[in-house]
């Protein structure tokens, strides 16, 4: 079966690239989004993401070969189709398949025999099985035998020009032979290679594993700065004098804290479902305790940059965030550590502004750290805001920021990403987290002033 025609559930961060991909190496494909005003930015030739330039888009479109709708019911006319949709967690942690759910009772009023579906959805092991399968076996079709049906993880790494949907390895594992093989046999048109596993929960294992991997030693090396602030010693230059290292050693940093829609999540989902086996993953949760209490850290040390070198408190303090997106050179700012920073600070009293290229807006607070909700607009980094801030916190470290011109410009920084590594200080005092503090005490202008 040739799989000419692709469906693709969900066109945000993993489900555009991918649909894209299939229609620039020929494949007819419709993709199917509940959010109306993206569906009609599509069909108008913008792109709603950076990993997807407009003329690419409006490539496959002038071809014929992408459309965009809200209509399930198009869904009938693809051999195969993906779903590609959010798996959040809820306020306490636990796994959110609502989006899912929903996806595959969208596809069962017009399942066909024949058709193949692949569940991309970063989740749980069993949830391909447990979850998808029953839903879409309410049609009367049975999976394996009417249809097929498959798993095969994301790997959408935002904003990484090498790594592509076109070219990163694929992992998949369906509910029968046939259905690995068919899916394996679609992925590898892309032209990456595919290695196919013995079941969906194998495939869904092993993408957690690759993200609590990284959460893991993200965390290791967060305890460590934190280690080293008390010991003295600069963790940025610890972990340069170990990367000498050609064997046994692989470089993670540390920072504010892991966002994203999979790094802050998959240790969650594992250990939700490890518990149904009386299994509890401590040494996983403890990996997550550690990242999530980084943007409290992040505060601390604000707090402490101000009393000692600004001669004041955060309450009333005047804080310009730089960065807010979950990583840097991305538009994308879920479950970004500059929320939870955020609204600490303005929690603790302080007036907060951000700048992001990429984030013009940004939403905080709904949650038990900050009732009220805001919503807060980029300002520009221009020498009005610099000179306004009595602190600069860098939290996500683009690179499209000018950092001289920052560190020229205003009083006190702290850098959570190292971002100003190399950059001549300025009149800037300089606080990095991971390193010792600087020398000296209270800065000579006032607080609020706007003289350099």
């Amino acid at each position: 079966m040739a799989d000419d025609r692709v469906g693709v559930i969900g066109l945000g961060y993993v489900g555009l690239p991918l649909a894209v991909a299939f229609a620039e190496v020929g494949c007819e494909v419709v993709g199917v989004d509940v959010d109306a005003g993206k569906v009609a930015l599509l069909m108008a030739g913008r792109s709603p993401i950076r990993d997807v330039p407009v003329e690419v888009l409006q490539a496959v479109q002038k071809a014929g070969r992408f459309r965009a709708t809200t209509d399930y019911g198009e869904l009938r006319g693809v051999e195969a189709m993906f779903i590609c949709v959010p798996t959040p967690y809820d306020a306490m942690r636990a796994p959110d398949l609502s989006y899912v759910r929903a996806a595959a009772e969208g596809i069962v009023p017009h399942l066909r025999r024949g058709q193949l579906v692949i569940l991309q959805s970063t989740t749980y092991p069993g949830t391909t099985e447990e979850v998808v399968r029953p839903i879409l076996e309410r049609s009367g079709l049975r999976a394996g035998e009417d249809f097929d049906l498959a798993f095969s993880p994301e790997r959408i790494d935002p904003g990484n020009r090498e790594w592509t949907v076109r070219n990163t390895p694929k992992v998949v594992g369906g509910v029968t032979p046939r259905s690995t093989a068919r899916a394996a046999a679609l992925l590898r048109r892309l032209g990456a290679p595919v290695h196919p596993v013995s079941s969906p929960r194998v495939a869904e294992m092993s993408k957690l594993l690759e993200n609590i991997f990284r959460s893991v030693n993200i965390a290791l090396v967060n305890e460590l700065a934190l280690l080293c602030e008390r010991m003295g010693i600069d963790i940025w230059e610890v972990i340069e004098a170990a990367k000498t290292k050609p064997f046994g050693f692989m470089a993670f940093y540390p920072g504010p804290g892991v966002g994203g829609h999979c790094i802050p999540v998959d240790p969650y989902y594992l250990s939700w479902k490890a518990r149904e086996y009386d299994f509890y993953t401590k040494f996983i949760e403890l990996a997550a305790e550690v990242n999530q209490a980084m943007p409290f850290h992040v505060v601390r040390k604000v707090e402490e940059a101000l009393d000692r070198y600004g001669g004041q408190g955060l309450r009333g303090a005047r804080v310009l965030v730089l960065g807010v997106a979950f990583k840097r050179e991305v538009d994308d700012a879920r479950n970004s550590p500059a929320e939870r920073i955020i609204e600490l600070l303005l929690e603790r009293g302080a007036e907060v502004v951000y700048h992001d290229p990429y984030v013009p807006r940004f939403r905080v607070g709904g949650n038990v750290f900050r009732r009220e909700e805001r919503e807060l607009g980029s300002v520009p980094l221009e020498e009005e805001w610099l000179r306004w801030a009595d602190v600069v916190v860098i939290v996500t470290g683009h690179r499209a920021v000018d950092y001289s011109r920052v560190l020229r410009t205003a009083r006190l920084v702290v850098d959570t990403c190292n971002a100003t590594a190399g950059t001549p200080h300025g009149s800037a005092l300089v606080i990095r987290l991971g390193a010792p503090m600087p020398e000296g005490n209270h800065r000579s202008h006032p607080p609020g002033s706007l003289e350099g």
